[in-house]
């Protein structure tokens, strides 16, 4: 098969061909329809923080096609469309039987190979799609469940106002499922307007650019300073300005990946005694809840697509997310 090969820190992707997967016991291959590029996938390939290693290909947020089942599999058979988690677990452990992958015994296992045109899913950390949803949903299906795992962990109650620091598909996605669950005012707050529109398209009430004037700005959107702020952005100075904008006894939620150390005055919150939330990745019954929200109309979420592309514009394509851009989900066609 072809597949884009990451050769190195400082090195663009490299299609090349490389042997076809084949399943293990629990394992199936699917014939990958898309797949997203995730900010994890630019932060693990930039050297700044943990490196994917060298020659491997990478993604995590695919949906394809069953063509090959593995010894041991009965719940899904050849020609079924089928959505991957990213992180799998061991299959065996009590956290994997009970669906929380994340939280394996044997650590962190997680699934690479989604960029190629085959790829290999764990039978236990992988769902059907609905017949209604396209290949195109199935890949949306993993960054949504991170979303929404972290407004699960908040705990919101109904009417709460929210802030989203970060325009991102995460920040988005916390959009989604903050209206989904009944929040009342949202506000989003990002460096630029580019994303502004699909937003407000995903369920948000206001849009707030990021100036000197913050929290004015912030607490003139949402009627007050929010109960619940989503830091999605994963940026040095963002937990200090959740903390600073979030109201006291509120709460401040980490979603943004931020791989490199970071400072805030611990003081600052515990004089506000907000609490910080950490949010890890979902569990297959949140994942399997996107799918079925999805299914039932809900397609908000499409909005965030802005480009598909095949292996011809990949390289390039790929290391331009590296720079501010105009681009929110970008998904790779191995096929086209």
């Amino acid at each position: 098969m072809k597949a884009p090969v990451f050769k190195g820190v400082g090195k663009p992707l490299v299609i090349e061909t490389v042997p076809d997967p084949t399943p293990g016991e629990g394992q199936v291959v699917l014939e990958v329809a898309r797949c997203g590029i995730c900010g994890t996938d630019l932060h693990m390939t930039d050297g700044h923080a943990q490196t994917f290693p060298d020659n491997c290909v990478i993604g995590h947020e695919f949906a394809g096609e069953v063509v090959a089942v593995g010894k041991g599999v009965s719940k899904f058979k050849t020609g079924d469309r089928v959505a991957a988690l990213a992180v799998v677990g061991c299959g065996h452990c009590a956290n994997c039987l009970a669906g929380e992958t994340m939280w394996c015994d044997s650590g962190l296992i997680g699934s690479l190979g989604g960029y190629g045109q085959y790829a290999v899913a764990h039978a236990h950390a992988a769902i059907k799609l609905p017949t209604v949803l396209s290949q195109e949903d199935g890949a949306l299906i993993e960054p949504l469940a991170v979303a929404l795992h972290g407004v699960t962990l908040a705990q919101m109650q109904p009417g709460a106002r929210v802030l989203v620091q970060g325009a991102g598909p995460i920040g988005l996605g916390c959009v989604f499922w903050a209206r989904h669950v009944g929040a009342g005012r949202i506000a989003v707050t990002s460096r630029s307007r580019r994303c502004e529109s699909i937003a407000m398209e995903m369920g948000a009430t206001a849009f707030v650019q990021s100036s000197e004037h913050l929290e004015q700005d912030v607490n003139a959107a949402l009627g007050g300073p929010p109960d619940v702020v989503f830091e999605c952005v994963g940026v040095p100075g963002q937990i200090a300005q959740a903390v600073n904008l979030v109201r006291p006894r509120g709460t401040v939620m980490l979603l943004g990946n931020c791989m490199v150390p970071d400072t805030f005055v611990p003081a600052a919150a515990m004089f506000k005694q907000v609490r910080l939330q950490g949010s890890m990745v979902y569990n297959v019954a949140e994942f399997a809840t996107v799918a079925d929200v999805l299914a039932s109309g809900k397609v908000e979420p499409r909005a965030m697509v802005t480009d598909i592309v095949g292996y011809d514009q990949l390289p390039e394509m790929f290391e331009s997310l590296r720079k501010p851009t105009s681009q929110c989900k970008v998904v790779i066609n191995p096929r086209a």
